[in-house]
């Protein structure tokens, strides 16, 4: 292709106001060409996931997301240019050189087929770190969860921003910011909890990392996935728009108004009937006209079709299309399903306004302009110049990896055993380290890290990272004790063969530590991850089955729990020796648990979603009105209390909040109020402790959780450490959706408890909120901030 005069081509002068070059782009494009922009095209691979029932004529298969991956040659997709190209590193294990030299050959495929030189944007996943070949694997977003530091998230995404750019990559599909509502559903690891303040701070910090580095962040799933109908994955949702404006969609705000996402991608589910791909209200009026988004909407893998094969909402995929088109959508990821041809026919009959077209060409060619790619001089060789030099793995992104796995273990019950080493107790001589998760690699990895998601098409393959097991970390941890193993049985499957050598290495053990939880995997091919829903909160398996018979030895047992969501374990609890629970805590996760057993890690992690109590009735987070099971009542039969509430952490060192302070006690319905309270540390050791701050609104005009979380801090302190923790709480974080569905600041009494968990809040006040009911908008205030003040020693 000759290159054209730069004065032919004004667009490319980066001088020019964004949106002046992407109005002369777009003047200067044919329909074809502008429709191009609103198409993709994935590696020509088929998922390797795909379960083997699936059959050509199942709908819900996952494999065929674009009707026929890779059926259409780029050439041919690209021969009017194309909006994105998908996944190039994260679809098949490629060192980086070779992956950029994939991305520079398919770029100028795309630049050639288009008579403008358009280049595409390149999108990744990057939930748990970059989802590519010798990546690091930080610990999953429900571990990141439980650190309770947004800090440390907006540095480890930060880390990954800039590998993915390095590597020529434009856009990352991250983060989850979908509110557990049952822990049943398969996808609870990618989340960051079942609160929606916890969510949207740290998806915010998630965003404001990636985003500083000039990748694109795109929120998922917008909105309602995670409240599916029995916790089934892709499922109806049945939620009125009150607790969808409430609850599920407060993190996206927060995340586009204090982190600054570029894209959101939208849910697969249907609420209400409506699907969320073709919601008009969702996607324009709310996000766009109300939130003043001007990001680009892009579609989650395959939902724009599935309007016509799974929703019914569309006679053919070309309707399909129409109508995504019509609500807002911009791309039709991850290949043009139900744009492109479809499209364009569309147009032309004058059923579909060339405006809509022009419409999603306009944000989808702005984000190109903003990345540079539209820039004079532009080569796909100078985005991966330095992707040969690139350590996916480095030193530094490992140690980011051990800091926020052993930020994230949760200490459940010290109970008889935990420290093993110190606090006066004999180091044990004897351990038997036994369970399914023990001594496999793969179940410290949550479903999106590499090789979980990719790996498992690949048999045979290297790893590409170091991922110690639990087994051997316990053996570099405790060296001069006899460590035994035995798996006892697997994470999934009924097979009771090894369960006499798992009883025989706990009765031959002065201690014995159970490793028991998930193995992530996708659609079926493991117990948790997108896809793999469970019936109940059981361990997975005979899991508990095995955990009886190392009960039942008499030694004393440690159980840890390796899962992506929280399993009950009411008949665990008190016949355990101690309990742990960990998040598919990453590589770096078995040291941080090692570490934690012996004693040598201080634990600081706190539950980001609660652990039941029992296996059934309990699937429900705490984000619950006195009816709803928040608490005991004799209404019912069914106890949904929590064997371990939202928020719980412990330590091996014990602290104290108390003096709790409030700058006023009755404040403006527009005003604000600092809270403060005195955290003492009044144990043996240097130790973190999370502050959380809940409000209740004692009478309200509609039905309001007994508590929700309004504020926190992580804050390390000395022994006999002290210090006050202020929390600036305006009146805008006790808005809720009244019902005539406007979000108000309602005047009346406000409860507010300060503690380290939703259960355990020593120190309660009221505030009066005074003044006129105030209508509040997008631009409320939706941050807590908090100021920690160390004290002289006293």
């Amino acid at each position: 292709m000759t290159p054209a005069d730069p004065a032919d081509r004004p667009w490319q002068d980066p001088t020019l106001p964004v949106a002046e070059r992407t109005a002369l782009l777009l003047a200067a494009m044919t329909l074809e060409e502008k429709v191009a922009q609103l198409g993709s095209q994935w590696k020509l691979e088929p998922l390797p996931q795909e379960p083997e029932s699936a059959s050509d004529d199942d709908p819900h298969r996952m494999a065929p997301v674009s009707e026929t991956p890779g059926a259409v040659p780029l050439e041919e997709a690209a021969r009017h240019g194309l909006g994105q190209l998908a996944r190039i590193y994260g679809s098949r294990p490629v060192a980086p050189a070779e992956g950029a030299a994939d991305l520079v050959r398919r770029q100028h495929v795309v630049m050639a087929g288009s008579r403008l030189g358009i280049p595409a944007v390149i999108h990744e996943e990057v939930l748990s770190g970059l989802t590519a070949w010798q990546a690091t694997a930080y610990p999953t977003p429900l571990a990141m969860a439980a650190t309770f530091d947004p800090g440390l998230v907006e540095r480890i995404a930060t880390a990954v921003g800039h590998d993915a750019v390095a590597l020529g990559v434009h856009q990352g599909l991250a983060p989850v910011l979908d509110v557990v509502r049952d822990y049943r559903w398969g996808r609870v690891e990618e989340t960051l909890g079942e609160d929606p303040y916890l969510v949207g701070m740290m998806g915010a910090a998630h965003v404001r990392g990636l985003e500083s580095t000039g990748l694109v962040a795109t929120l998922k799933h917008f909105a309602g996935y995670s409240a599916s109908r029995g916790a089934r994955n892709h499922g109806p949702v049945s939620m009125g728009r009150r607790e969808l404006l409430d609850v599920m969609l407060p993190p996206f705000e927060a995340a586009l108004a204090l982190g600054g996402a570029r894209s959101v991608m939208n849910s697969y589910t249907d609420v209400d009937g409506v699907p969320a791909v073709a919601d008009r209200w969702l996607l324009t009026e709310l996000l766009r006209d109300q939130w003043g988004f001007t990001g680009t909407v892009v579609a989650d893998y395959g939902a724009i079709p599935m309007l016509h094969t799974v929703h019914r909402t569309a006679a053919s995929p070309g309707e399909a299309g129409a109508q995504a088109l019509a609500a807002g959508m911009d791309v039709d990821l991850p290949d043009t399903a139900a744009f492109g041809d479809r499209l364009v026919v569309r147009v032309r009959r004058g059923e579909v306004p060339e405006a809509l077209v022009d419409r999603a060409a306009n944000r989808v060619l702005a984000q190109k302009v903003e990345l540079g790619l539209l820039d004079a001089g532009w080569t796909p060789e100078q985005s991966v110049a330095r992707a040969s030099d690139i350590e996916l793995d480095s030193a530094a992104h490992r140690a980011l990896a051990r800091e926020a796995a052993e930020s994230s273990v949760v200490l459940l019950d010290a109970g008889t055993a935990l420290p093993l080493l110190g606090q006066g107790r004999p180091a044990p001589r004897r351990v038997a380290v036994v369970g399914p998760c023990a001594d496999d690699a793969h179940t410290l990895l949550g479903c999106y890290a590499f090789p979980n998601h990719v790996l498992p098409g690949h048999p045979g393959h290297p790893m590409g990272i170091e991922v110690p097991t639990v087994l051997e970390a316990v053996r570099a941890e405790l060296p001069e004790a006899d460590i035994a193993h035995a798996p006892g049985c697997a994470v999934l499957g009924s097979d009771r063969s090894g369960l006499p050598e798992a009883v025989a290495a706990a009765q031959g053990a002065d201690v014995c530590v159970a490793v028991v939880g998930d193995l992530a995997g996708l659609f079926g091919k493991g117990s948790s991850g997108e896809g793999c829903d469970r019936q109940d909160l059981t361990l997975p398996g005979i899991q508990a089955e095995l955990l009886e018979a190392l009960l039942a030895t008499g030694t004393p047992v440690v159980v840890v729990v390796l899962s992506g969501r929280p399993y009950a374990l009411g008949s665990v609890h008190r016949r355990a020796a101690a309990l742990v629970q960990a998040f598919f805590p990453g590589e770096e996760g078995a040291a941080a648990i090692a570490g934690v057993l012996s004693g040598r890690v201080n634990p600081s992690g706190h539950l980001p979603v609660q652990v039941p109590r029992e296996p059934t009735g309990q699937s429900h987070t705490y984000l619950q009105p006195s009816l709803g099971g928040a608490e005991p009542t004799w209404v019912t039969t069914l106890d949904a209390t929590p064997l371990f509430p939202f928020g719980h952490g412990g330590s091996y060192t014990t602290f104290e909040v108390s003096h709790l302070r409030l700058s006023a006690t009755e404040v403006p319905t527009d005003g604000e109020v600092e809270v403060t309270v005195r955290l003492a540390n009044t144990g043996p050791r240097t130790g973190t402790e999370v502050v959380q701050l809940y409000l209740r609104d004692v009478v309200s005009s509609v039905v309001r959780p007994l508590r929700q979380l309004a504020g926190f801090a992580r804050v390390r302190l000395e022994p006999g450490e002290e210090a006050d923790v202020l929390f600036v709480l305006h009146a805008d974080v006790t808005s809720f959706t009244g019902a005539d569905l406007r979000r108000v600041v309602e005047p009346g009494e406000i409860e507010v408890f300060v503690g380290t968990s939703a259960a355990e809040l020593p120190c309660r006040a009221l505030v009066r909120l005074t003044g006129p009911q105030r209508t509040v908008g997008h631009n409320r205030r939706l941050h807590t901030p908090v100021r920690t003040r160390r004290l002289a020693d006293h």
